[in-house]
């Protein structure tokens, strides 16, 4: 049972026939990071007609996401990739993903973005219960992730209850 269950996990956050096991680490992250935007509610963003996904330190990460989906359709937005280098370069964004080699940088980049309807996803164990609204973790050599329901009702954002049943709540 457990077995389906992931497998079913798999086929929902990863769209394609090809399994996470052939894809790059980049490219797997890259597909979850996408595929949560179809699970969250973001409160009306005015304005621009984009829907801005931010990366904190991974190029290979930020190129997949840009290269994949940059100027794709979301609804009545156009997703729009952006790169910061670092927590000092992050500007307003609906996704912020901070890569753990950046992840000393969690608070300043969190502070930056909270209370703005941010969904902030992070690759570093501890991360989610410091505030991170999804962190990736990897359970018994499997790729799963952390759902901080505080930090994402913090940020007056709604997650679907599919999303929810997958997760491992905090």
């Amino acid at each position: 049972m457990k077995m389906f269950k992931a497998l079913a996990v798999a086929a929902l956050l990863i769209s394609g026939s090809t399994y996470a096991q052939e894809r790059s680490v980049e490219e797997v992250y890259s597909m979850m990071v996408f595929n949560f935007t179809k699970y969250v509610q973001w409160p009306d963003h005015a304005g621009s007609g984009e829907f801005v996904i931010g990366v904190v330190g991974n190029a290979d990460i930020y190129n997949t996401l840009n290269g994949w989906y940059g100027g794709k359709p979301r609804g009545t937005k156009t997703y729009v990739i952006k790169k910061f280098a670092n927590a000092s370069e992050v500007t307003d964004c609906h996704v912020l993903f901070i890569d753990k080699s950046k992840s000393s940088e969690f608070e300043a980049a969190n502070n930056k973005v909270k209370g703005k309807g941010t969904l902030v996803i992070t690759d570093k164990n501890g991360l989610g219960e410091k505030g991170s609204g999804i962190n990736f973790k990897m359970v018994d050599n499997k790729l799963k992730f952390e759902l901080n329901q505080k930090a994402i009702e913090a940020s007056n954002l709604k997650v679907s209850g599919a999303l929810s049943s997958m997760a491992i709540l905090i």
